[in-house]
This record gives structure tokens, sequence and C-alpha cells, in this order.
């Protein structure tokens, strides 16, 4: 008999069932068809910038790192803010020219929680 999923996973995940699938259209494999153009425009973008955030938040922090533990000088530090404030001021432009918030960014995993950690 399997073993029943526990409660708790690595450090504050919690494991739960998710609710069952609502069947409110034609699916196929599983997958609701977008029709609507102007739609699958907004979901692509939201996509490829919801990838480069985290791809951004991923260097973001592996740069702290770095400056915490020595690695950097300081004109490494000074060039590096200053390209991770214009990514971030960039992000924020696309997101305003496409109309999405940050967090419309931020996908929702399920039981795992979201995607991406808040922004500091």
């Amino acid at each position: 008999m399997p073993e029943p999923p526990r409660d708790d996973f690595r450090d504050g995940f919690r494991v739960t069932r998710a609710a069952p699938p609502e069947h409110d259209g034609p699916r196929v494999g599983g997958r609701r068809i977008e029709t609507d153009p102007e739609n699958v425009q907004r979901d692509l973008t939201r996509l490829v910038l919801t990838v480069v955030e985290l791809v951004r938040q991923l260097v973001e922090r592996q740069c702290i790192r770095r400056f915490e533990r020595g690695d950097l000088t300081d004109e490494q530090v000074e060039a590096i803010g200053t390209t991770l404030m214009r990514l971030e001021e960039a992000m924020d432009e696309l997101c305003e020219r496409f109309g999405l918030s940050p967090s419309d960014l931020n996908l929702d995993l399920g039981p795992l929680g979201t995607l991406l950690p808040p922004r500091d």
C-alpha cells in the first residue's frame, strides 16, 4: 500500500491534494484551446517576461552571494548594481507596455506556491 503524502516538504512547503479540474469547455489533451489571437499574444508575452524575470532574480541573488563572500571588486559591484537596476527598469517598462503588472508574471504553481519570490 502506498505511503500517504506527508504534510511537510523541505522546510516550509506543504503537499496537499489538488482540487479536481472543472470541465467548462472543449479540451484537447487536457488543455483548453485558446482561439483569441489577442489573448494568445498577451499570454505568450506574459510567459516570456516571466522567464526573463525569473532569470533576473536568480542573477541578482547570485550577485548578492558573490558580494557577501567578497568575490567582487568595488568596480564590479558598481557595474552589476547599475546593470541590475536598468534591467529591473526595463522589465517594469515592458510590463507597462503590455498591460501587465509584476504580479501577473508570478505564476501560481498550485500546492507549491508561486514561481517567483516577492520583489524586494
